[in-house]
């Protein structure tokens, strides 16, 4: 790309900022995703080495942030907010803003964001396209509202949260008092159905895919849980991904896969494509699996817009497939570009 572009990086402070004014009404939920470091210090940078004009614009939950964002003179929208207002629902509602502006933005639409939330919908799409993933129940206030014969051990989490936000050490239940303690729990914490799935035991393989048309998977990335402390589920809870001091968060570690059979290998990547495509992700996202003993493949979730920090899994598979992190960055608003 030739052009230098005014680019706004665009990105949500609830609960991040303190000094952040607060929207008039509370949100129903609040972001409670912990992170390192913001990943749009990094953007800016790449951004600015390609030559483009970055600049910060905040959504901090007013009314007042909305209207200045239709106002503003940028070229693209470097899209990273995950909430509004600290309602990580409406993630979507920003990407449907943008669309009505008529501004191009990265990252996916307002479509993708709700199909790939909604994670019992989306499961729901994948067996139609004959995607395999974990057997489910989804159940709220003592209403079942979607249920496939499945039996112990179960996974237990909300249905409309990501980031394994609501996912640690008593998300993984083997008898019915642990389920309904779990249930329970899911519906006081997170106002939230209750995703009830099939835990299945294996390698949490994360397959990363840039493009548009003709999306590229990226080298496969595992989140090695082995060294997790003996009567630790081996999944990829709260712990793991964000808290820095404890035992789960430093025995774990994300690298590149280098010892799968080149069969095993393909069919991943073709499953997390058609993942993919199933829920039109676009740009950029990250699908998640667990590969059995068997080599058997399930798709446990997709994420749009996933971390872009050069030290997550994402930008991890970039480098192993020889992009340096400014060209990623760089290929993102190309492909987000090409849509004005």
């Amino acid at each position: 790309m030739d052009n230098r572009l005014k680019i706004a990086v665009l990105y949500d402070t609830w609960e991040e900022d303190e000094a952040a004014p607060a929207p008039e009404r509370p949100p129903t939920r609040k972001r409670r995703r912990k992170r390192e470091k913001p990943d749009r210090e990094e953007i800016f940078d790449a951004l600015a080495k390609l030559g483009h004009e970055p600049s910060y614009y905040v959504l901090d939950g007013r009314e007042a942030t909305l209207l200045g964002l239709a106002k503003t003179d940028a070229d693209l929208i470097f899209n990273l907010t995950e909430s509004f207002a600290g309602d990580d629902t409406k993630d979507m509602h920003v990407a449907a803003f943008l669309d009505l502006l008529g501004r191009p933005y990265t990252g996916a639409g307002p479509h993708a964001l709700y199909l790939a939330q909604d994670k019992a919908l989306a499961k729901k799409m994948f067996a139609f396209h004959g995607i395999r993933t974990p057997f489910f129940a989804t159940s709220y206030l003592g209403k079942l509202e979607h249920a496939h014969d499945i039996s112990f051990p179960l996974i237990v989490k909300p249905t409309n949260e990501d980031g394994s936000i609501g996912i640690d050490a008593g998300s993984v239940v083997e008898s019915v008092k642990e389920l309904m303690e779990r249930i329970h729990y899911i519906h006081e914490k997170f106002d939230s159905p209750a995703l009830i799935e099939e835990y299945i035991p294996g390698r949490e393989i994360y397959a990363s895919i840039i493009g548009n048309g003709s999306p590229e998977v990226l080298p496969l990335i595992e989140l090695d849980l082995s060294k997790l402390p003996e009567g630790t589920p081996k999944i990829a809870s709260s712990e793991v991904k964000w808290e820095k001091d404890t035992e789960a968060y430093k025995v774990t570690k994300s690298a590149p896969v280098e010892d799968l059979p080149e069969e095993v290998a393909r069919n991943l990547a073709e499953t997390a494509l058609a993942a993919y495509r199933t829920l039109k992700l676009r740009d950029y996202g990250r699908i998640d699996m667990r590969l059995n003993k068997k080599n058997e493949v399930y798709v446990i979730e997709a994420n749009p817009n996933p971390w872009l920090s050069s030290g997550a899994e994402f930008a991890m598979a970039a480098r192993k497939a020889g992009r340096s992190y400014t060209q990623l960055i760089g290929e993102i608003v190309e492909l987000a570009y090409a849509r004005r």
